[in-house]
């Protein structure tokens, strides 16, 4: 019995949702079709996710045939001429220029950033091992941390001052448009170039020669970012595997965090979690640095 009732109950809830939503459609249709006789006509809104450019624009080729089908039966059925009471206005988010390189140009910057800080950067003590410097390194009161920070410091410096020529000619040059603050963008780059510097000095510590180094550095961070941080294809039409493995690619995130400060501003439901994320693996490559440089020669 009181399954019944229960049963009873939600029909007549599910039964009295359906005629709202019934009573709701049949005023949007009203309101449409007054709308429709007026000066100003009746708009339409259709949102197509553009993440997959062919299937987008699939969709909008299907919606616009559709209704061309439609106003082609209506006529015949009234025997009139086909008459257009319908303008497509097609509006593009963030980029309703279609510029190319307003979506390119931050993606660069984060190449650029990736070449300073991490290609650079794994050549500093390879370089002292290949030149027979280490040694007099080693013998030196200076610690550990001393000695990497020593290393880290003028390329930090160095991919700022990059960052903000990039910055500079992307808004001045390229005429880019910059919605986001730059408080927010140094903040980010400045976290992105400290976990670039640790991939590289890991790569440094394990590697003695200078062109092993940068073999090594290509693989492990250029080509990455260059294919897989959503620079040349968007992540989310990637296979699902290829998904799982950009989440280890410092330039994933800073690519995002470049293209929504550029294109929409400081977005932060999408800047914090990738700022987390990029935050997560500077501080692992830079601990891996430190545990593995030591001061002796083996």
């Amino acid at each position: 019995m009181v399954l019944s009732d229960s049963l009873s109950r939600s029909i007549v809830c599910r039964t009295s949702a359906d005629a709202r939503t019934r009573r709701r459609h049949s005023l949007a249709a009203e309101r449409f079709t007054r709308l429709s006789y007026s000066a100003g006509g009746a708009p339409i809104h259709l949102t197509v996710n553009g993440v997959d450019a062919n299937q987008a624009r699939i969709i909008e080729n299907y919606v616009n045939g559709t209704w061309l089908l439609w106003l082609q039966q209506e006529a015949t059925r009234q025997g009139t001429h086909l008459a257009m009471p319908v303008v497509a206005d097609a509006r593009v988010w963030f980029n309703p220029a279609l510029r190319s390189r307003d979506y390119l140009i931050p993606g660069l910057i984060a190449i650029i950033m990736t070449l300073i800080g991490a290609l650079l950067t794994a050549l500093v003590i390879a370089r002292e091992w290949e030149r027979g410097t280490m040694e007099g390194i080693m013998v030196t009161p200076v610690a550990t941390t001393e000695i990497l920070l020593g290393k880290l410091i003028p390329y930090f410096v160095m991919g700022m001052v990059g960052m903000m020529m990039s910055t500079a000619m992307a808004v001045f040059l390229f005429d880019v448009p910059l919605r986001g603050s730059l408080l927010v963008l140094f903040g980010t780059a400045a976290l992105f170039l400290l976990t670039a510097l640790g991939m590289g000095l890991v790569i440094s510590v394990l590697a003695r020669s200078q062109f092993v180094a940068a073999m090594i550095a290509i693989i492990t961070t250029f080509l990455p970012a260059f294919i897989l941080s959503g620079f040349l294809f968007d992540i989310r039409s990637m296979p699902q595997i290829i998904q799982i493995l950009t989440h280890i690619v410092a330039a994933r995130y800073f690519v995002t965090m470049l293209q929504s400060s550029f294109l929409a501003g400081d977005i932060w439901p999408v800047i914090l979690p990738n700022a987390f994320g990029m935050a997560i693996l500077c501080a692992v490559f830079l601990g891996i640095a430190l545990l593995r440089f030591h001061k002796r020669l083996d």
